[in-house]
């Protein structure tokens, strides 16, 4: 994967791509069903999808309410001011040391765009690999809650 990685805004091929990505146990959880709505909701949120340098789609990310876990507002995980990421990386590319360069490059965009708000996501608590990667940049475990579907966590990396 050549890292002269570019962000463009979602669009419907990409969308259509990503909803078909299938992951293995356990990360098969977030594996996602193609539907109408599914796309929808990457169109009409703040969805961006990540290329690397020959314009392959590697993975995405979105901001704001839609990278949250709706069980998480009845446990007032939510309340702090911060800009909530989501992201995703093509299955093909997880577990291979890839992802601190592509969590970086997300991160530079979300920082550059939200004048030095605390950044907060929230990763499955099962996902090791994926909190080692958030630690490593610098995100701090807050809250756990639960949904019927899994544990979480909620991190933040502070701006300040």
């Amino acid at each position: 994967m050549d890292m002269l990685l570019q962000i463009e805004k979602m669009n419907q091929h990409y969308a259509v791509d990503a909803l078909c990505w299938k992951y293995t146990k356990p990360y098969d959880f977030y594996n996602n069903i193609l539907t109408s709505n599914a796309i929808l909701e990457l169109l009409s949120n703040k969805y961006y999808v990540v290329l690397d340098g020959c314009d392959e789609f590697i993975g995405f990310f979105c901001t704001g309410r839609s990278a949250q876990v709706p069980a998480g507002d009845s446990f007032h995980v939510y309340n702090e001011d911060c800009v909530d990421i989501g992201l995703g990386m093509k299955p093909e590319l997880t577990g291979k040391g890839k992802g601190y360069e592509f969590f970086s490059h997300i991160l530079h965009f979300v920082e550059e765009n939200h004048n030095g708000k605390d950044i907060r996501l929230t990763v499955a608590t099962f996902n090791k690999r994926a909190i080692h990667l958030y630690e490593k940049v610098g995100f701090v475990k807050q809250m756990e809650f639960s949904s019927l579907e899994a544990d979480f966590i909620t991190m933040i990396k502070s701006n300040t």
